[in-house]
């Protein structure tokens, strides 16, 4: 590899074993590591008590022992090759920012587990912070929030589908799984393409956030696959002749063949869904990376001076660990505890605390052959991805159906390290992700009782990823802007370090619930939902399925039917709405509780792309109110104008800050979001047309 340099190249042999240094002592964790480049971080900004911080780029080289109880889940492992100790090696990506002094710090390690290798941590709680994959600029720190509060910030790779595009994401590299005589393995594999615009090719595994390493065929004939085509997932298929679709992308007026990539000769449909089905080979362990990432965790955590003389640089100043993510990121925590590996093979835990936004209830392909971790389930696409299977809530529950029990959290409690767990949701989960069947029963006939270390809060009228561009997209109106990203979880992290610091505990949960009428089925919501002129309402929403991938897939990772067969659905319920449309139940930011529109979760597809009533990918919508009594009566809309319900610009403002500080009073704001949120709602109102104060 040729490097720049600038970078520091130190291959540093890191033995963990708790006694000697000999290979015979290594229990599965980094070997060694690659420091790449350190440097000041922020152009040696000083982040108050905390001090400036420094950031570390490198490579960490992971030896995993197949036959430890601690990597007992982890499908195909033990098909994997193993060197001269009998190891399994992988490596990973990783970055690290701390504060140059680390007694300076406070004592917390924050893991932002990538997403499809982007990081999102300085992102999502440093107001202003310029996305990046490579911080490094004050630019790219924001306001500091997470380094005045002085915690180290640690990312790494675990996603082995992700490629390397330029952007600095975290890679990871995972073994090829091999057959019992050295040979290679292959396997059915099912993959569903759906676009929104007329193209000709499509990668596989191709989404907005990049391509993802597909597993590609044991045989490019199109004769030896198949390949079909439906306007909605319960339609009938139409089978599409080997002779006009191939493994291939167009290019320049020509076909070019590629083995992961789908040409099909009359074009992609858009909005249409796709099912290639067809024979893989060379699978990933693909649960390896989560091992990956839990022994870079405990390396940092609990890393002392190593053989070679270089120690860990956070050693002896990491107290308590906190892991956090985002959709995806938040799925593969939820399946990371399922999996029971919030344990390493020293037998110590790895996370106390565990943050999870807008990952509904949702698990994922993260241990699976020849599956991709990139998929999930929608309302319209990725019904058979498998991203919600049984068990779903983080308690004891039954499948009356199938007659299963299960907790996503027993391993986890089995093993004395289950965390102290903030599940945090937006509108657009519950239409879109099935969030309601985290803390209901399979059949949405019961709310679950929560267990007392899991707190789970609804972001009344948000959508899947806050506010942003005022752009419809795939979808029928305008994105909705309400900021819910940072606020609520700029607090809820300050509360679960609380928690797991001295175990004072967070506000109680909010969340809609069937047995106060604020959870409810999509028919009473359509009754609800206020008939404002020109919005169609949804007539669909995301039902996860009962998925049977074949009798080896849960216990092995192996799956024998694909696509999966298809029995009764789960049922998911959506929050009840007030006369204005906007969402009951949950925490309700200023703007909710004091609104200018109505804020939805959901949002209707675009008409040209088909599938008539269906959701539109996981944004909402923000619907204004009109202006004046006399406008609205214009448009027939029933909501109240904005003059009705607030005679003046003074009368609104006291009203929001009233909502903004009882929000801090419950501990879902903090004083500086109080402010910012004021301050942003005072400048709004202004180029408001009020009459006079």
């Amino acid at each position: 590899m040729n490097r720049p340099p600038r970078y520091v190249l130190l291959v540093l042999l890191v033995l963990l074993a708790a006694h000697g240094f000999g290979p015979s002592a290594l229990r599965a964790e980094v070997v060694r590591a690659e420091i790449l480049e350190r440097a000041p971080f922020a152009d040696g900004r000083v982040f108050g008590a905390a001090g400036a911080y420094e950031r570390l780029r490198g490579r960490l080289f992971v030896e995993v022992d197949p036959d430890a109880p601690a990597n007992a889940t982890i499908h195909d492992l033990k098909r994997a090759p193993r060197n001269a100790r009998g190891r399994v090696e992988c490596w990973t990506d990783f970055f690290l920012l701390a504060p140059a002094d680390p007694r300076k710090g406070n004592g917390r390690l924050l893991h932002d587990v990538n997403n499809r290798g982007n990081m999102l941590a300085l992102w999502t709680f440093n107001r202003g912070a310029e996305r990046t994959n490579a911080p490094s600029t004050a630019a790219h720190a924001g306001d500091g929030f997470l380094m005045r509060l002085g915690y180290a910030v640690l990312w790494c790779g675990w996603n082995g589908e992700v490629v390397d595009d330029g952007t600095h994401r975290l890679l990871t590299g995972l073994p090829i799984a091999i057959g019992e005589n050295g040979g290679t393995i292959s396997g059915p594999a099912h993959l569903e393409f759906c676009t929104a615009e007329k193209v000709f090719s499509r990668a596989f595994s191709w989404s907005p956030w990049g391509v993802s390493a597909a597993f590609p065929p044991a045989d490019s004939d199109p004769a030896k696959a198949t390949l079909t085509m439906r306007p909605s997932r319960d339609e009938p298929a139409t089978a599409i002749p080997p002779t006009d679709w191939a493994f291939g992308r167009w290019e320049n007026e020509a076909l070019v063949p590629d083995p992961t990539s789908l040409y099909v000769k009359a074009g992609f449909r858009p909005g249409w869904l796709y099912d290639l089905v067809y024979t893989a080979k060379e699978p990933r362990v693909t649960g390896l990376g989560m091992a990956a990432m839990r022994d870079c965790v405990s390396f940092f955590r609990n890393g002392e001076k190593e053989s070679g003389g270089a120690p860990n640089p956070l050693a002896g100043a990491i107290d308590k660990t906190i892991v956090f993510g985002i959709s995806q990121s938040g799925r593969l925590i939820h399946h990371f505890l399922h999996d029971g590996l919030n344990t390493d093979e020293a037998g110590r835990a790895v996370f106390d605390g565990a943050l999870i936004h807008v990952a509904g209830a949702g698990k994922g392909m993260f241990n699976f052959r020849f599956r991709m971790t990139t998929e999930y389930g929608t309302q319209h696409e990725g019904n058979l991805s498998g991203s919600e299977f049984f068990p779903l809530a983080p308690l004891p529950q039954t499948d009356p159906v199938t007659g299963e029990t299960g907790d996503t959290l027993a391993r986890a409690r089995a093993s004395g390290h289950a965390p102290k767990i903030i599940f945090t949701q937006t509108s657009t989960e519950y239409w879109n992700r099935a969030a309601s069947l985290l803390h209901t029963d399979v059949a949405g006939n019961t709310d679950l009782d929560l267990p007392k270390d899991v707190r789970l809060y609804l972001v009344a009228g948000a959508q899947h990823l806050g506010g942003g561009e005022n752009t419809p997209g795939n979808c029928r109106q305008p994105r909705n802007n309400l900021d819910d990203r940072g606020p609520i979880l700029r607090a809820m992290l300050v509360n679960l370090d609380r928690w797991v610091s001295d175990d004072t505990p967070p506000p109680p949960s909010r969340y809609p619930r069937i047995d106060d009428g604020t959870l409810i089925d999509p028919i009473a919501f359509r009754g609800q939902f206020p008939k404002i002129p020109g919005v169609d309402l949804p007539e669909k929403h995301y039902v996860p399925r009962r998925l049977d991938f074949g009798p080896r897939f849960l216990s092995e990772g192996i799956p024998d039917i694909l696509p999966p067969k298809v029995s009764e659905p789960f049922r998911a319920l959506v929050p009840a709405v007030d006369a204005d449309g906007n969402e009951i139940a949950g925490i309700r930011l200023p703007e909710v509780a004091v609104p200018l529109g109505t804020y939805t979760g959901w949002n209707l597809r675009a008409k040209d792309l088909g599938a008539d009533g269906a959701l539109g990918g996981l944004e909402g919508m923000f619907l204004p109110f009109a202006a004046t009594a006399e406008e609205r009566s214009q448009t027939g809309d029933p909501r109240e104008a904005i003059r009705e319900r607030y005679p003046t610009r003074a009368d609104y403002l006291a009203r929001l800050t009233d909502a903004a500080l009882a929000l801090k009073r419950d501990g879902f704001l903090l004083d500086e979001d109080v402010v910012a949120i004021l301050s942003a709602a005072a400048e709004r109102s202004a180029k408001e047309p009020w009459p006079t104060d």
